[in-house]
């Protein structure tokens, strides 16, 4: 029985640490209970495409790290599901109320403005991308201007399209409601309790504007250490420290699938894998879920297994991309790496 009180102990353990001003780093692979031969193999794919850095955390701290993972890279569409992070703080506080209509909420936009169909939205369909809105929108892809549904062609909650504009307008319906700049938030609520140590708001945070919108689109730039320490928040159910800075309800609420997308499901701006599918050839448990951004940025958390992988791309240079494929591959050599039992 000797053994068996020594393996829960150190469960428990594990399933309180956190890092502090700085993360704690595994001695070796080993001492974590994972295969250094392995994550060499990982390493060496991730040197032949365009990986600028991962990172994995495993029961807390840190089994291995590759390149540059205290520099802040641009997030991309990661922005979308640090802004769910937020809305749910916001959520289970009584400022925003997931079920109001965009026309309570006073929202429209540029000519053509919306109709009244189009305002009968919910704020729960925006976060679904199940607005039914399509109009154009700031910091959109030449492929998501080429796919974008006709105005007026669905119905509010009825057909998920990945829409920008969905994603820019909720962080004006944020803005509005807490009466703060997205970015004061993410700094206060975020950066700082988490102690994220690369993130400084006036070079790492920005609006962009224009005219196809009245909606700013809010762009980011996080390290993967920082990142990975949102990812182990939510991989230790919105707990930080002696801190509950979300809720497990919010958690689960915002990572079921909703959608069925090409990358499984889909919740409140996050990528949810189900039914066996997530990133190609990846094998992880139905209920993972990832921010994902344009060339191959990742934050994949497996609840399951008390682990959060991070990859990045040095996107400031336009011709470095990693595509879903490689992503699949190189996690799957990361997961072929981990603790059998």
């Amino acid at each position: 029985m000797g053994w068996l009180a020594l393996l829960f102990s150190d469960r428990g353990k594990a399933s309180d640490r956190f890092p502090g001003k700085h993360w704690d780093v595994a001695a070796t692979p080993e001492e974590a209970g994972w295969s250094s031969a392995a994550l060499r193999n990982a390493q060496t794919y991730a040197e032949s495409i365009h990986t600028a850095a991962f990172l994995v955390v495993h029961q807390g701290r840190i089994v291995d790290q590759w390149g540059k993972t205290e520099r802040p890279f641009h997030c991309h569409s990661m922005r979308k599901s640090i802004l769910s992070t937020l809305y749910g703080i916001h959520v289970a506080e009584g400022n925003i109320d997931l079920d109001q209509t965009l026309d309570k909420l006073g929202i429209d936009d540029n000519e053509p403005s919306l109709t009244d169909t189009e305002q009968s939205a919910t704020v729960r369909d925006l976060l679904k991308a199940r607005s039914g809105i399509y109009h154009p929108a700031l910091y959109e892809t030449a492929h998501m201007k080429a796919v974008r549904p006709a105005r007026g062609s669905r119905a509010p909650g009825e057909f998920w399209y990945y829409n920008n504009w969905d994603f820019n307008t909720l962080g004006t319906i944020f803005e509005n409601a807490t009466s703060r700049s997205l970015f004061e938030e993410f700094e206060s609520r975020l950066a700082g309790p988490l102690q994220m140590q690369d993130f400084d708001r006036s070079a790492h945070a920005r609006y962009l504007t224009g005219r196809a919108s009245v909606h700013r689109a809010y762009l980011l730039q996080l390290s993967a250490r920082d990142l990975a320490r949102l990812g182990l928040l939510f991989a230790r159910s919105g707990r930080w420290h002696d801190q509950q800075i979300l809720t497990p309800e919010w958690i689960k609420e915002s990572t079921q699938p909703y959608s069925e997308t090409r990358r499984g499901g889909y919740g409140y701006m996050w990528w949810v894998a189900d039914k066996g599918k997530h990133y190609p050839g990846l094998a992880v448990p139905d209920g993972s879920f990832s921010a994902h951004g344009a060339g191959g940025h990742c934050l994949l958390i497996v609840p399951q297994w008390d682990l959060v992988i991070v990859h990045r791309v040095n996107t400031f240079d336009s011709n470095h991309k990693v595509s879903d494929a490689e992503l699949g591959r190189l996690f799957s050599l990361i997961v072929a790496a981990r603790p059998t039992q």
